[in-house]
């Protein structure tokens, strides 16, 4: 918000310079961005009269003026503007003025041969608009020349950008924030006075007004206003909306936006007499209810809108006329014919304001301070000030003013107990320096403190508690002890309080659970993954997806269920670029419905892809497609890292994987996720290479299986010095039956002596039964403290046969 200073002086006394104003409120928590001292910019530029107007004998657009500015002898300047002639009064630069908004010093000059004095003034000159179409012409009853144009411009000004946070409606206001100013500086406070407006013919019927939605609007004041007179404001009033960054349209919109200015309360004047054509009565009834399914209106930017169940809306008869908190329509709108007025003073809901203004992606100044929560204890104060300054500079009579109420207890008094124990424990000791003193807050330091806030603080009969009165304009903000102890902090200053070092530091450190996910990522950028990330939010596609509220776009609308599809796109988008196949594994959260409950979960997935060779020269420049237990093999050498055994079975469950390439991962017992290949139909229509590779691994597994005793310590075990004695075995087996689960079968059999268990061979065609395939497999086995005989390794090896031939059915052939 701009605060213009001298507006501020008015209410408080301010005698500390612009700067040190700056730096106290940004200490206080309403951070100063910029302080545009105005005073220099029309330095030296004085009030003079035009006293002749001649045409410049060279120039066809030039005049040459003799200008009045209370010197001995009027000045010759040569001006172009078209608005220029005699008997006016305008400022006038004079010679050694420095004009700052457009880097210009005053010299005398000869314009065409005409010598120039000085330079008469525009707006744009004097830094008060972008652009002027002539000097600025001033209307006084009594001027007096040569004096300082700075006060009639507004221009002895500074205004010091102020920002504040979310918690303090109240600052959104000249009131509140001359409020804080005196709080803490001990300035005296001077808050404008409101006194009640006389009230003709209270008992008129011409206005009613009800409240169809109390939640939404607790309290509303409609004032009926007759025989006003449209004109401009006068000066004053002008200028402080000016210097608000306010532009001035006519004197009742103008008093209206004064009082958002001043008070913090949003006002809206609508049209007596377009309400009556409007809604075709006589009696007008506002009302306030939300909109109903293909209701518009006219808003009063031009922009037709289309209403929504979460806009609340003034109603007319039940007619649209403002979007209740944001905006007033254009239909009812005040304009220069208007005579008749109803004035809105209420007070809306921060939460339903909000919801509306982002219905509509629509935000006003109104908005902004309801979205905040404006001080409904000054509702009667702002409307009764808004009436007055109406009578005052537009005429006219009150006749009516109707309030309707939610019937809540509408008391914005609250009391909370303050220990000054508690107070000291939680801001710590002060920096006393040599002064003395206690290093801590006294309790006559925190009592004129919260005092200064406007608390009322009554001792109670627990020794150094009090209980505290929070004022009505601080009802919103200051809801719990805390609260009061924060306040205490921030006006006694935050670098009066020590700084001080917990005594015993501790170094950090990862928690378990997130060391372990580190080292899931480590091992997979090991393997030669790059770790991706994609946003959690995808369309709305699946029926047990989580669908969004209040989604930012259709892209964006639900929660992904899986991880695939983005890594599925990523792949293909990297091709389109050129940039080659994308191998790479992120991990992140997946959601989904089960029933009226919404679940997630953590996974990690990945894709695997392209032709892994490095030179293609061998190929003839060909691509050779990535086999699957090359792909395999990246996904292995992951596990390797990290330590864990991970089972493979034959799955066709998942409709977009190759039903012959697809395999089930389970870790001590448990389902793991699933790797394989894309499905051929899907890898076309994706338009991919061939054996494009995915897996979706379950990361809770991942953890716990991390998380065992013998995972998180790696032990070494010591080499064998004694040699290894092996032996093959062949022979034919179903084609249904997993490798894996004979491998697992034979390292059970033969017992702790088994090393190794390798398969290096596989053939199916000639020779080889129907429904069976021929495999070989090298068995390794080993000691570590004496070389194998064959008495040794020959019970074993035949325990392999056997439960090779009883579990699975195999014939042997070695």
């Amino acid at each position: 918000m701009r605060i213009s200073l001298k507006w501020l002086r008015e209410l408080v006394d301010v005698v500390i310079s612009p700067e040190e104003l700056a730096e106290t409120l940004t200490m206080a928590g309403f951070e100063v961005e910029e302080i545009e001292d105005r005073r220099p910019w029309a330095s030296g530029v004085v009030l003079g009269k035009i006293i002749a107007c001649e045409q410049h004998p060279n120039a066809d657009k030039l005049r040459v003026c003799q200008v009045d500015v209370g010197s001995s002898e009027a000045l010759n300047i040569v001006c172009g503007a078209p608005n220029a002639r005699a008997d006016i009064y305008v400022p006038v630069a004079v010679v050694g003025t420095y004009l700052s908004t457009i880097d210009l010093k005053i010299k005398p000059a000869k314009l065409r041969g005409v010598p120039s004095e000085g330079m008469i003034c525009s707006l744009a000159e004097l830094g008060l608009s972008k652009e002027s179409a002539g000097i600025h012409i001033f209307d006084l009853e009594n001027p007096e020349l040569g004096s300082d144009i700075r006060p009639l411009l507004g221009l002895d000004d500074v205004i010091l950008d102020l920002t504040a946070t979310a918690n303090r409606a109240d600052a959104l206001s000249m009131v509140g924030v001359a409020r804080e100013v005196a709080a803490l500086t001990g300035a005296s406070l001077r808050i404008p006075e409101a006194n009640g407006v006389p009230i003709e013919g209270k008992e008129s019927p011409g206005l009613a007004v009800e409240i169809s939605e109390p939640q939404g609007c607790p309290i509303y004041i409609g004032t009926t206003i007759e025989g006003v007179k449209i004109a401009a404001s006068p000066a004053w009033l002008q200028q402080r909306l000016q210097a608000a960054g306010v532009r001035p349209i006519n004197n009742v919109v103008d008093v209206t936006n004064y009082i958002l200015l001043e008070w913090g309360q949003p006002l809206h004047a609508f049209d007596r007499d377009r309400l009556q054509s409007f809604t075709g009565t006589q009696d007008i009834s506002i009302g306030v209810r939300f909109a109903k399914t293909g209701e518009s209106f006219k808003t009063l930017d031009g922009q037709n809108r289309n209403l929504q169940a979460q806009n609340l809306l003034i109603t007319a008869s039940d007619k649209p006329v403002a979007l209740a908190g944001v905006m007033g329509g254009e239909d009812t709108e005040v304009h220069e014919g208007t005579q008749n007025l109803v004035l809105e003073a209420a007070i809306f809901d921060q939460a339903t304001i909000r919801r509306s203004a982002r219905a509509q992606g629509l935000r006003s100044e109104a908005s902004i301070r309801y979205e905040r929560g404006v001080n409904q204890a000054a509702l009667a104060t702002a409307c009764n000030r808004a009436v007055a300054l109406i009578l005052e500079l537009a005429g006219g009579a009150a006749t009516v003013q109707k309030t309707a109420s939610s019937g809540e207890d509408l008391s914005f008094s609250r009391s909370l107990e303050l220990r000054l124990d508690r107070v000291n424990l939680v801001l710590g000791q002060l920096k006393r320096g040599e002064t003395g003193g206690s290093k801590y807050l006294e309790s006559e330091e925190v009592k004129n403190i919260l005092t200064a806030l406007g608390c009322e603080v009554v001792p109670t009969e627990k020794e150094r508690v009090w209980n505290v009165t929070v004022p009505p304009y601080r009802y919103r903000d200051l809801e719990r002890e805390i609260d009061l102890i924060e306040e205490v902090a921030r006006l006694h200053g935050y670098d009066n309080f020590c700084d001080t070092l917990p005594s015993k530091t501790e170094p950090g450190y990862l928690s378990p659970e997130y060391a372990a996910i580190r080292n899931v990522r480590s091992a997979f950028r090991a393997a030669g993954l790059t770790e991706l990330m994609h946003y959690s939010l995808v369309k709305t596609e699946g029926e047990n997806q989580v669908v969004l509220a209040n989604p930012l776009f259709v892209e964006y609308s639900a929660l992904r269920t899986e991880m695939l599809s983005g890594l599925i796109d990523a792949f293909g988008y990297n091709l389109e670029q050129g940039n080659g196949a994308l191998n790479g594994f992120e991990v992140g959260r997946i959601f989904w419905k089960d029933g009226d409950s919404m679940k997630e979960a953590d996974a990690v997935a990945g894709i695997i892809g392209g032709d892994p060779t490095v030179w293609k020269w061998q190929q003839g420049g060909r691509d050779r497609p990535l086999t699957w237990f090359e792909a395999k093999g990246v996904l292995e050498s992951a596990f390797q890292e990290l330590g864990l055994s991970v089972e493979y079975q034959s799955d066709s469950s998942n409709t977009r994987l190759h039903p012959g390439r697809t395999a089930a991962l389970s870790l001590n017992g448990k389902h793991l996720g699933v790797f394989g290949q894309l499905h051929p139909q899907l890898q076309q229509q994706k338009d991919l290479p061939e054996q494009v590779y995915v897996f979706q691994l379950d990361l809770a597994v991942l953890l716990a299986a991390l998380d065992r005793s013998n995972n998180q310590t790696r032990k070494f075990a010591g080499y064998s010095s004694f040699p290894a004695s092996d032996r093959d075995i062949a022979f034919f087996a179903p084609v249904e039956v997993p490798v894996v689960d004979m491998q697992s079968a034979m390292k059970k059999a033969a017992g702790s002596l088994l090393d190794s268990v390798e398969l290096f061979d596989e053939y199916r065609g000639d020779n080889v039964p129907a429904g069976q395939r021929s495999l070989a497999f090298r068995l390794v086995y080993r000691a570590g403290d004496r070389t194998l005989s064959e008495t040794d390794v020959e019970p074993a090896q035949q325990k392999v046969r056997d439960v090779l031939v009883e579990k699975f059915g195999v014939s042997l052939r070695s």
